[in-house]
């Protein structure tokens, strides 16, 4: 609501017809996500980037000089909020992110730049911070919290701990912590975990939660105990459920390779719990599907698709998420004090956004901008993120077997399509020469783990199945959720290794090899992890990556994503780190061959 007594008058002024609105929305159907109705006939007058009046006739406030939009009967939305994603996932910078979702009716973003932070810990994190309070739409940001995400079990370029979020609860735009992954260290009485959270909850800002574990007794209990008010990891009605009934929220994702949204919707749907409780985001969206496809616009679509009624699911991701994060006062809904954020869509089912209003002026119009972007210039450092000790060999990639044996088993990583998670497989084994090869026959793969941050020269390798492959071939990437070392799969160690050493001398990104020949790249020099070119280039060289994925035979939905959270020692069931392969269930290491 009004911050200062001018403002509050300014709007009461222009409410009461004494001051003309800078700008009317005129002759809209308002969806109303206050109180869950779609009003027809209604007007909206804007002053000072608020809104002063929604009403059925809003003439009383225009003046000589007041812009007027005609709704002509179309919708009037409230701005689309994302509760939680991360910025990195497109591959992008801030500005460009927005650059790609604006247009489609975001108008709020909740991001968490765990990504930046395992390379350059805070001062990632400040970047980050700073390029969001420019933008012309909001960009919260909440604070890391696990870096590294399981201590232990991985190296980051960085550290995290309770000093930094301290820090960070002062800065301005730091809306709450950022997901907490180490969720055994919480349950456990992690004394770094506990303070991080005391930290978030004594500067009355909001805890994100990360339970990743499909076991919802005495560890979930403990979990929810230690603060985490919201969690976006479930993926089944039961985690939906579990979560709601514990006082969190909910969050249900939808983004370019995790489809959760089908499987938990029911709680609304058939079990008719509260959808209140319930918030709708996208976690990773790769810039390929942002400009393709849409980011929170998709979204809605497919929720609706899944039996949501469409003001539901419009809740779900505007009064909810605003609420949840404590600033309803200034966002979520078409509401007199509130920002003047509004959509104007002609059909809510298939949601297209014809008229972007935010903070009171009008950025877009029919997928095109209408205001200038801020430029940002990033500092040298932040280019500088990969440092290999030497040049990589195919040798660095054999997976030997000690001791001559006709047979051996194999602790596997088996993907699963559409989600996180991954399976804990076994293979029989027999070595040649002494060493594990790829087996294209039996989709099996090499995958490693090459350090990046200080130059220490370590590899580690592992087996993974599941990405389909059908050539000698491999693929690199400097996206390896979290602790972003290069990660590098194939069925071929020489290009394994060119894969390696061309992403190093671009600074970083996504390599595909084929054959021996270079079939797809995308450059990602800020961190390893974002481009410093706009959203449209990047999704267009993001798509060799996947259109090379499909020339070595993988036919997975979106394999980039996939491989990039192979990484990830948090999620279930088996991954890999710089230190080596994690059993996620018990979190412990496990050898990739047994005898």
């Amino acid at each position: 609501m009004p911050t200062s007594t001018k403002l509050t008058r300014s709007l009461v002024d222009t409410a009461m017809g004494r001051v003309p609105a800078d700008l009317v929305i005129r002759n809209g159907q308002w969806v109303s996500v206050q109180s869950g109705e779609i009003i027809p006939r209604a007007d909206i007058a804007i002053k000072d980037s608020r809104i002063a009046f929604v009403g059925n006739d809003a003439s009383h406030t225009i003046g000589k000089k007041t812009k007027v939009i005609e709704a002509n009967g179309r919708f009037l939305v409230p701005g689309l909020l994302d509760a939680h994603m991360h910025v990195e996932s497109g591959m992008v910078t801030v500005t460009e992110f927005v650059r790609a979702v604006a247009v489609r009716g975001t108008t709020g973003m909740f991001i968490d730049p765990h990504e930046i932070a395992n390379v350059f810990g805070l001062r990632g994190v400040k970047l980050m911070v700073d390029e969001a309070q420019k933008q012309p739409i909001h960009v919260w940001v909440e604070m890391p919290s696990c870096v590294p995400s399981a201590p232990g079990l991985e190296t980051p370029g960085a550290h995290i701990g309770p000093k930094e979020v301290a820090t960070a609860m002062k800065w301005k735009g730091i809306i709450g912590l950022g997901e907490m992954m180490n969720f055994p260290g919480v349950f456990m009485g992690d004394k770094n975990m506990l303070d991080e959270m005391s930290l978030t909850h004594a500067a009355g800002k909001t805890i994100g939660g990360h339970y990743a574990s499909p076991d919802l007794g005495i560890p979930f209990h403990g979990y929810v105990a230690g603060g985490a008010e919201d969690d976006h990891e479930g993926t089944r009605l039961e985690d939906a459920v579990a979560r709601v009934r514990q006082g969190m929220k909910a969050m249900l994702r939808y983004g370019s390779a995790w489809f959760d949204v089908e499987a938990q919707v029911g709680a609304i749907t058939e079990k008719k719990l509260d959808p209140r409780h319930f918030i709708l985001c996208t976690d990773d969206s790769h810039a390929g599907t942002l400009t393709g496809e849409g980011h929170m616009d998709r979204v809605l679509r497919h929720a609706i698709e899944q039996g949501l009624d469409p003001i539901t699911a419009i809740q779900m991701m505007t009064i909810n998420t605003a609420e949840h994060f404590g600033v309803s006062k200034e966002m979520g809904m078409i509401a007199p004090g509130r920002w003047a954020d509004v959509v104007i869509v002609e059909d809510l089912k298939n949601f297209k956004a014809d008229v972007v209003v935010a903070k009171g002026v009008v950025i877009a119009e029919n997928g095109k901008w209408k205001v200038s972007l801020p430029r940002t210039s990033y500092p040298a450092w932040v280019k500088n993120s990969v440092k290999l000790k030497r040049k990589l060999k195919a040798e660095d990639f054999k997976v030997q077997v000690e001791g001559r044996k006709s047979k051996v088993r194999a602790n596997v990583i088996g993907i699963i399509e559409h989600h996180a998670g991954t399976r804990h497989l076994t293979f029989a084994l027999q070595p040649l020469n002494n060493e594990i090869q790829a087996d294209l026959a039996r989709d099996l793969a090499k995958i490693a783990i090459v350090e990046r941050h200080k130059g220490t020269g370590g590899i580690t390798l592992g087996l993974v199945s599941g990405f389909g492959f059908t050539a000698k071939c491999a693929v690199a990437s400097t996206v390896a959720h979290d602790s972003h070392h290069m990660i590098v799969v194939g069925t071929d160690d020489a290009s394994m290794a060119k894969a390696g050493n061309t992403l190093a001398r671009s600074g970083g990104g996504q390599v595909v090899v084929r054959n021996g020949e270079v079939i797809g790249q995308v450059e990602l020099r800020i961190a390893g992890l974002m481009s410093t070119e706009k959203a449209d280039i990047v999704a267009r060289k993001a798509e060799s990556i996947l259109e090379g994925f499909k020339m070595c035979g993988c036919e997975l939905n979106n394999p980039n994503m996939q491989l990039s959270l192979l990484a990830l020692v948090v999620i279930p069931e088996l991954r890999i780190s710089d230190r080596g392969l994690v059993d996620v269930t018990k979190f412990e290491f496990i050898s990739v061959l047994e005898s």
